[in-house]
């Protein structure tokens, strides 16, 4: 066994000191390049466990001998639990977010296109008889609008369900679109596109057909077409011109759209408390429950904005279908007095529609105008009602008045008790004992009307608890009763530490005077 001198384990100190610090210098150097891969990791990537290529950090792997194999670095604490916002969620929450944008502006333009064929066809509708002739070119052009227009709500209505489709395999992780593609999914938008598609025709059989009629037979054409409710000659028939209004009429059906850019633009959808509460509550954000908020909140505006227009809708149909009758029902200002009186179900039979379709019209209008009706008396209701405080205060009124009625109805009884007996030890008449007797019996009558008045009166005022306010007394009386449960307890501990110092104290007393004792039996 060898010994080394102190000038050699000095050297040696030194030279281990200097390797130590190059240690040190290269741990720094080394801790620093995997900091810099660990941050380039996570930029590229943020699974929950990246694997990262080794030529990404070239001094690590020359510090490691070279090795160019995979090198696996946890982006997470070593037995962390990793949250389920991190990585793909994070990504489909942001994905998600886009996604419901993209609906809302696609809704905001099917429902903006929707109204600009609708408006199209009622100025083709009311511009062509007067105008222009069926068949010239502005009515061709403005034909060919409606159909663009047509078109181009159909590319949105597919693009609004795409992006659907995409969300709910957002939400269900991941699954495959075909599963989204359920037989009520496909019935609807093929209703929808039947619904959008449908628009006027009838001006492309006037360009198909040409005019083959001489000059008496386009001017009695030019005649009946005058008194047309359409863009669309007589020579093809009544069949073509009851078709084309039907599909005129059935472009308003594209206003279903409104219901569903209330909901994505409602406050309601948009808020994320709302969406929170309404989870833990198991409630669905439908246009149902949208409608039912604004009713709360603003009845009197939305039965008004809905009665407007139906009243202005319901009028122009009935004169697009009362104006090839030449009837006055075919005038803008009939028709919307007929369709008010209808509305309220007053019907003064001073105007009656003469077509098929002008019947339907006021016989849908009666409808809806009941049911309307019914939903103003129900906000008139509500609004009139008192609200609890309003009910707190007007009972307890009531309950005073009434007792002060009681007290003077008690006094009459007393009063009248004592004017009989008066009379009976007077000895008087029979007559005025009898109105003596009846107007005790009045007395006593109109005490017990007052007195079961009161009692109705209490018991309606009973029934009126809050319970919320009720689950709140008894919510702080049982967290009274917790702290007064608390504090005994601490003193109950107190009282047993305070006993336990005071039994040592008397063992360290029993002990000292046992000592002093046998000191003194030993002197």
């Amino acid at each position: 066994m060898s010994y080394r001198t102190r000038g050699q384990s000095t050297d040696k100190g030194e030279a281990g000191q200097g390797e130590d610090e190059a240690a040190v210098d290269g741990d720094r150097e080394n801790g620093n390049s995997r900091a810099k891969c660990a941050m380039e990791m996570t930029s590229h990537n943020i699974n929950n466990d990246s694997k990262v290529d080794g030529m990404n950090c070239d001094g690590l792997i020359n510090r490691n001998g070279g090795d160019t194999t995979e090198i696996s670095v946890p982006l997470s604490h070593t037995g962390k639990r990793v949250t389920p916002i991190e990585g793909d969620n994070l990504y489909r929450l942001r994905d998600r977010k886009f996604l419901l944008e993209d609906k809302k502006r696609l809704c905001a333009c099917a429902l903006g296109t929707a109204l600009l064929g609708i408006l199209l066809m009622i100025l083709h509708a009311e511009l062509c008889p007067f105008a222009y002739e069926p068949g010239s070119s502005y009515a061709f052009i403005i034909n060919c609008s409606i159909s663009m227009s047509t078109g181009c709500l159909l590319v949105l209505i597919l693009a609004f369900h795409y992006k659907d489709i995409r969300l709910f395999i957002i939400d269900h992780n991941q699954v495959d679109w075909r599963i989204a593609m359920t037989t009520h999914r496909v019935f609807g938008i093929s209703l929808e596109l039947l619904v959008c598609a449908i628009h006027p025709v009838g001006t492309y059989w006037e360009l198909a057909v040409p005019l083959t009629q001489d000059g008496d037979e386009l001017e009695a054409n030019s005649s009946s077409t005058s008194s047309a409710s359409l863009c669309v000659s007589s020579r093809h028939g009544e069949a073509l011109l009851n078709t084309e209004l039907l599909l005129s009429a059935l472009m308003f059906l594209r206003l279903y759209l409104v219901h569903r850019a209330i909901l994505l633009h409602s406050k309601v959808l948009l808020s994320a408390s709302y969406r929170s509460i309404g989870s833990l509550n198991n409630i669905n954000f439908t246009f149902r429950f949208v409608l039912k908020v604004l009713m709360n909140k603003y009845p009197g505006r939305t039965l008004l904005v809905f009665i407007l227009l139906f009243w202005l809708i319901a009028s122009w149909m009935l004169t697009l279908c009362e104006r090839q009758t030449q009837a006055g029902t075919g005038r803008i200002d009939t028709a919307l007095w007929l369709i008010a009186i209808t509305f309220l179900t007053v019907g003064y039979g001073d105007v009656a529609p003469n077509t098929s379709c002008g019947k339907v019209v006021c016989l849908f209008t009666g409808v809806m105008g009941v049911a309307c009706t019914a939903m103003l008396v129900a906000v008139m209701t509500k609004k009139l009602a008192l609200n609890k405080g309003e009910k707190h205060v007007h009972f307890f009124m009531m309950d005073i008045q009434i007792s002060k009625r009681i007290r003077h109805a008690a006094a009459n009884v007393l009063r009248e008790c004592w004017l009989l007996h008066r009379t009976n030890l007077a000895k008087g008449g029979t007559g005025e004992h009898r109105r003596h007797q009846r107007c005790l019996l009045e007395a006593i009558r109109a005490f017990r009307h007052l007195r079961l008045k009161q009692r109705k009166l209490r018991d309606y005022a009973s029934e009126m608890v809050d319970l919320p306010k009720m689950q709140m007394i008894m919510c702080d009386l049982s967290a009274n009763w917790n702290n007064s449960y608390r504090e005994l307890e601490q003193r109950i501990i107190s009282m047993e530490q305070k006993l336990d110092e005071l039994t040592r104290c008397f063992q360290q007393t029993s002990e000292l005077l046992a000592q002093v004792l046998r000191h003194q039996q030993n002197r």
